[in-house]
């Protein structure tokens, strides 16, 4: 029988790692993971509260395709107590986590064959979906030159090889938790208004930042506060440590409003219902003074890492202005191993520490690389870091 072409996009590595973590500690090892971007915690205590009284009451249909109304009301309020945006309650599409806003933004926006812009390293479903969907990727090679993020200039050069129609960011961006400046990102969004390019600004990272004191925009830039042609794709998982709910939304300009509803009840009729309604408690008082604690236990981790990065004998990091990642060169760590990912393998095997290898979000340039997640908190990245240097002073063997 047939398989559709479409099928053909590699794993996703950090999924494959964890069903490799799995298996170890079914089989009695003690591993710890810093590969995924799961905060530890759960849920704010209002949010689990809620979703318990909504499944004892057992009352949980279908929501409207986008989401129930009083969940896409208080997004626009979380909007405008953050980066005082007014947001109408009808722009914003509540979606199955972020991945099922990106999968309805890429419907919506572009056609086979259209060609989207990338950063290169990034997070690597931006990749596989675009692919599965028939689009064509534009990867644009960004360095520590560039802080890891796209720039004019480097998009000018993409498009002289043919013609935009899409461009996504990220800020802070996974792997290597970078962040574009107000100016950056507003030179980017009138470069896509001015190249007739549809903007994708995933922001699920804003709120998890490091910002020196004074900070003009502590949170991060929202993209709709320099241009409202462009998609936001943000989510309740990560700020507010929901990874499970699979519950995220978009902010939809008007041009793309009916066909994403559209395409959102036809796809998935509805986002997650118990989730949807429990998801308007991580807007109260308290559950922001909760996710703004889990920030601060995460800033304290992620000091912890980068005061070891010289004692690893790492090269060149990135600067990790934001979320809860590492993205590392091994340089002249990699010792016999033949890249990143053999090194990565050897660690999870025979020391018991779980990183992902850079290839997974680089294919041309992260053979040195490995993003670790601090998310972890601050005892498993301690015994991790301790784990590591033992495991590089033996050679890359226990």
């Amino acid at each position: 029988m047939k398989v559709a072409r479409r099928a053909a996009v590699p794993p996703f590595e950090v999924m494959s790692i964890l069903d490799r973590v799995a298996q170890l500690r079914t089989a009695g090892r003690d591993v710890i993971s810093l590969c995924a971007g799961e905060p530890a915690g759960g849920a704010p205590p209002d949010v689990a509260a809620r979703a318990a009284a909504l499944h004892q009451g057992n009352d949980l249909g279908y929501t409207s395709a986008l989401g129930p109304r009083p969940l896409r009301e208080a997004i626009a309020g979380h909007y405008r107590r953050w980066y005082g945006l007014e947001v109408a309650a009808e722009e914003v599409a509540v979606t199955t986590g972020s991945s099922g806003a990106f999968v309805l933004a890429f419907l919506a926006a572009f056609d086979p064959g259209d060609r989207v812009a990338l950063a290169s390293p990034g997070y690597p479903a931006y990749r596989n979906i675009l692919t599965a969907l028939g689009c064509e990727v534009v990867d644009i090679p960004c360095g520590p030159g560039e802080r890891f993020q796209p720039t004019p200039d480097l998009l000018d050069a993409a498009a002289a090889r043919g013609p935009i129609a899409g461009l996504v960011v990220a800020s802070p961006a996974n792997p290597t938790g970078t962040m574009l400046t107000r100016a950056e990102l507003a030179a980017l969004t009138a470069w896509c208004d001015a190249h007739d390019v549809r903007l994708i600004s995933d922001e699920i990272y804003h709120g998890i930042t490091y910002p020196d004191p004074g900070a003009a925009d502590p949170r991060g830039v929202c993209a709709w506060e320099t241009s409202r042609t462009g998609v936001i794709v943000s989510s309740f998982s990560k700020y507010w440590g929901m990874t499970g709910w699979r519950i995220g939304w978009a902010l939809v300009p008007a041009d793309l409003g009916g066909g994403v509803d559209a395409l959102a009840g036809n796809v998935a009729l509805c986002p997650p219902a118990p989730a949807a309604h429990a998801a308007v408690e991580a807007f109260s008082e308290s559950s922001y003074a909760a996710a703004d604690a889990r920030v601060a236990a995460l800033a304290r981790t992620r000091t912890t890492l980068l005061d070891a990065v010289g004692t690893l004998g790492w090269g060149p990091t990135a600067p990790a202005d934001g979320a809860f990642y590492l993205y590392a060169d091994l340089a002249g760590s990699l010792g016999h191993f033949a890249d990143a990912g053999a090194w990565a393998r050897a660690l999870l095997e025979d020391s018991g520490v779980a990183v992902v290898p850079g290839i997974d979000f680089d294919p041309a340039g992260g053979g040195r690389y490995v993003r670790l997640s601090f998310a972890a908190g601050q005892a498993a990245v301690t015994e991790a870091i301790e784990r590591i240097l033992a495991f590089q002073a033996a050679g890359g063997q226990r």
